[in-house]
């Protein structure tokens, strides 16, 4: 039996729930038009919880409360977890949402978190997109285990949770299977966005291409809270109708959607936005949502899609585009412009953002990676400082003697352009190239120096060295 037949035929386990892909989750049983319903912490209600459908957005009243009468094409209800409470999961997989059927009533349920939640810390896992049991080998012997030691360097009294900016699978969504084991052993929350390797192709547009994906992860837009900051997941990725045809964009039911989530939001509080295509070169109707967060005076987004690291800043809102999990696609050790295959770490004290990239299977420390080569009279020295922003400071010795800062330019890391274009990728992975970058970093000196160091200070103030012996 093929991946694909095995889609319309089987269940799998999501977590610990058996999920039947044969069951019409989202079927219109009978039921009233106005659902109503009470978020509790025990017996006790729980006032000015947000609750959608992905079209409305209501609050819950002094008891608790709501009601809100669902849209026609609405799927799930949802709630917008609270700050000071735990993020309900299924096996670590946020479960914050009821798939619509023929009740006529749902209630959710909080737990009051131990301790203040106004510091805390995510991690951002970009295209983990496994398409074999290869792939998933890869992903459960190196990835997970250094992203389960990561979140322990991290104290043991750390408060964390995950985000996956999208592309789980690699087409074929059984996979999706393999993530969630993967999410359970890492022993934290988890919230999901869409990627474009994660729709069913051949099942009609945009509207219905979700539908395994719901399934298993629930609505493909919604909010959630956790100290002074809240975080919304959004859904980039427009199937076109043909089969792997899509482009990046923001429906206007989202972006409807997204402001009244938006009017409960403080514009001084810490606003951090998930979705997969990078929005800031790659989402047609970006502005319409830069227009949405006019205002908002801290906002990051997290996107993935692209398979190497960089960082853009559009009108103060600051993007983080993460280099993938898998590198490039699991066909070696590093994404397509060099950096380490790895994922984002972030810490929110109070409204501040703290970040870095980790690299599986390599120390914190382990920021850049430096070349050098001889020319005809002279050595070149290139760095690549993968996680490299406007506010970093880089700069070189040569024999200890300090020479000032180095000179940025575009260009392509030596090591992707060995093993993407003059190498042998993995099997059915030949499509792979290096990538144009702009944060390599060079300079040239003449021959018979012995060692040459980098410094690079990010914006925060730590200091990553590197040193090599020519």
């Amino acid at each position: 039996m093929n991946r694909r037949s095995f889609l319309q035929s089987a269940g799998f386990i999501a977590g610990s729930a058996f999920i039947s892909l044969k069951t019409n989750a989202f079927s219109k049983l009978e039921r009233a038009k106005t659902i109503r319903g009470r978020v509790l912490d025990g017996k006790r209600g729980v006032a000015n919880v947000v609750i959608s459908d992905g079209f409305s957005v209501v609050l819950t009243d002094a008891k608790g409360s709501y009601s809100i009468t669902p849209h026609e094409k609405a799927t799930n209800i949802f709630m917008s977890t609270p700050s000071g409470y735990e993020f309900k999961t299924n096996a670590n997989i946020a479960r914050h949402y009821e798939k619509l059927g023929s009740r006529n009533e749902y209630d959710f349920t909080l737990n009051k978190l131990r301790r203040n939640d106004n510091k805390h810390h995510f991690i951002i896992w970009a295209d983990p997109q496994v398409r074999t049991k290869d792939d998933v080998q890869q992903m459960m012997e190196t990835s997970v285990p250094d992203t389960i030691a990561q979140i322990r360097a991290l104290g043991p009294d750390a408060l964390v949770h995950g985000i996956s900016v999208g592309d789980i699978a690699w087409d074929f969504l059984e996979f999706f299977e393999d993530y969630n084991k993967a999410v359970a052993l890492m022993g934290i929350p988890f919230f999901q966005a869409l990627g474009n390797h994660d729709m069913n192709y051949r099942e009609g547009g945009d509207d219905t291409s979700d539908r395994t994906f719901k399934e298993f992860f629930g609505p493909t837009y919604y909010s959630f809270n956790r100290g002074k900051a809240h975080y919304v997941v959004l859904d980039d990725v427009r199937y076109l109708g043909e089969e792997r045809k899509y482009d990046g964009y923001i429906t206007e039911v989202q972006l409807e959607w997204l402001a009244k989530d938006l009017q409960h939001v403080k514009k001084d509080q810490l606003l951090i936005v998930n979705l997969h295509i990078p929005a800031h070169n790659s989402v047609k109707n970006n502005d319409a949502l830069y227009k949405m967060l006019e205002g908002f005076t801290n906002v990051h987004v997290m996107s993935g899609h692209t398979h190497y690291n960089v960082n853009n800043i559009t009108g103060g809102i600051y993007e983080h585009n993460h280099g993938a999990v898998c590198g490039a696609w699991w066909s070696g050790n590093i994404c397509s412009d060099g950096t380490p295959r790895g994922y984002g770490v972030y810490e929110v004290n109070g409204t501040e953002l703290s970040w870095f990239y980790k690299s599986t299977g390599l120390p914190k420390e382990h920021q850049m990676a430096l070349y050098i080569d001889t020319l005809t009279n002279q050595k070149r020295l290139l760095a690549n400082v993968w996680n490299w922003d406007p506010e970093w400071e880089v700069s070189y010795e040569i024999d200890g003697k300090k020479m000032g800062a180095l000179a940025r330019q575009d260009g392509t890391d030596p090591e992707a352009l060995r093993l993407h274009n003059l190498g042998k990728p993995a099997k059915g992975r030949a499509f792979t190239k290096p990538t144009q970058t702009g944060h390599l970093f060079m300079a040239h000196f003449a021959p018979g120096v012995k060692s040459v160091k980098v410094i690079a200070k990010d914006r925060f103030g730590n200091i990553y060295t590197k040193e090599q012996t020519v």
